[in-house]
């Protein structure tokens, strides 16, 4: 006995892939399925609820948006500053992620971002960020090559 309908078997097929590039995604997915726009969003809140799935987000594909130089950061940072400094960087427009590492890689880098930079001087971004947050130690972890870009299927 499945314990879904074929509508949220056909909404999930469609939200593990690509969704449509469109002003209401949600309500078109959820016309293919029928269902109602509002009743989609119920029915992934409660899956998320229920931890069958953890979010629903995007996927930037570097390369392809123009970006040609990838490269984490790795900060270390005082821990009582920790979450002002994420907080700055997160909010840097060439940053896609920034998170606290715990417990520090190599002992002392406790706060990564992915900066992405269209050309490969990425020296001022660098000198911006640590000004910003007045943190001068720091590690360069660049992206030589994309592995992977793909979510779990489960249908």
């Amino acid at each position: 006995m499945n314990i879904f309908s074929a509508g949220q078997i056909k909404a999930a097929k469609i939200l593990q892939s690509d969704i449509p590039l469109s002003s209401r995604p949600f309500t078109d997915i959820a016309g293919a399925c029928q269902m109602t726009g509002d009743e989609l969003i119920v029915w992934i809140r409660n899956l998320s609820r229920q931890g069958i799935i953890r979010k629903v987000t995007a996927i930037l594909r570097h390369q392809r948006a123009g970006y040609g130089k990838n490269v984490l950061v790795l900060w270390s940072v005082p821990p009582e500053e920790i979450d002002d400094a994420g907080r700055k960087l997160a909010g840097l427009p060439y940053i896609s992620h920034c998170y606290e590492r715990q417990p520090s890689f190599d002992g002392r880098f406790n706060l990564f971002t992915m900066l992405h930079a269209k050309s490969g001087d990425i020296s001022p971004l660098l000198q911006e960020m640590s000004r910003l947050i007045s943190c001068p130690d720091f590690l360069l972890l660049e992206s030589l090559e994309e592995y992977k870009k793909t979510s779990p299927e489960y249908f």
